[in-house]
């Protein structure tokens, strides 16, 4: 099954191969030379005067990092049949990364992991995650659950994280990066929401100095508990050389404690949810 796009195919093209490199921040020099062709065919592919091949198509969307669900469109702007597929996690045809998704998030307990499409939608977590989720608006829980709604929102998370004005300017530049690369309207859509979400009232407690400078080399996620200010790093997994649009939008948010403070209080509430 081919999902709809984010970019309507009825463009020529040429047009959509020009946004893209513009998007990329290319001259039509430089993604000549990328492509390993000539400048003036470059030029009459955009322009239309020059039909392209399934391959050159294939060729100069692997060279823009165009993603996946995008290829598709442009091939089917240049009227050719889309090539990549999009399935349901839930397939059985995906059950073999599936079943390395969820042993991924359990292996990284007692620290908090979680699995996310393009749209923030959170897949999976494993059983960390709602140790901390304590005392969120039921509707932000209610699926399809926005990973970054829940930690941004007045309901959510936003007045527990010690560090609003920092984590916020982080996950807002992120999903602005995010929405220049992908070029996909709902995550504008998504950034729009939240730069308009208030800022928490009520202030937050403050970690000891000691415990902040470990968090001058990254930006942290400081999470008020009842176990006290906790803090985090993350990183993000992604599958190598997907071929399935669902698989090449999924992303493993793993979360790292910053301090040996914030280990030890997660083995003790990990241990107290049986």
């Amino acid at each position: 099954m081919v999902a709809r796009m984010s970019m309507t195919a009825t463009q020529p093209v040429g047009d959509l191969l020009r946004e893209w490199r513009q998007r990329r921040r290319l001259s039509q020099l430089d993604l000549a030379c990328e492509a390993d062709i000539s400048t003036k065919h470059l030029s009459f592919v955009e322009s239309g005067r020059a039909r392209p091949s399934r391959d050159m198509v294939m060729h100069l969307a692997e060279r823009l990092d165009v993603p996946l669900r995008e290829r598709n469109v442009l091939l089917v702007a240049a009227g050719f049949a889309p090539v990549f597929r999009e399935r349901k996690i839930s397939d059985p045809a995906l059950s073999a990364q599936r079943q390395a998704i969820d042993l991924v998030l359990k292996g990284h307990e007692p620290y908090p992991a979680l699995a996310i499409d393009r749209h923030w939608t959170m897949i999976s977590a494993n059983a960390v995650v709602p140790l901390l989720l304590a005392g969120i608006d039921a509707a932000l829980l209610t699926p399809p659950v926005n990973v970054l709604r829940l930690s941004l929102h007045p309901g959510g998370l936003a007045s527990r994280i010690a560090n609003l004005a920092q984590w916020r300017g982080h996950l807002l530049e992120r999903l602005r990066r995010q929405v220049e690369v992908s070029a996909d309207p709902k995550l504008g859509e998504l950034l729009a929401e939240l730069k308009a979400l208030p800022a928490p009232s009520q202030p937050v407690p403050r970690r000891p100095e000691a415990a902040q400078a470990a968090d001058s080399v990254v930006v942290p996620f400081q999470l008020a508990t009842e176990a006290g200010v906790l803090s985090f790093f993350s990183t993000t997994t992604v599958f190598g050389t997907p071929v399935d649009i669902t698989l090449s939008e999924l992303a493993v948010e793993a979360f790292y404690p910053a301090d040996t403070a914030t280990a030890d209080a997660l083995r003790v509430i990990a241990g107290q949810r049986g």
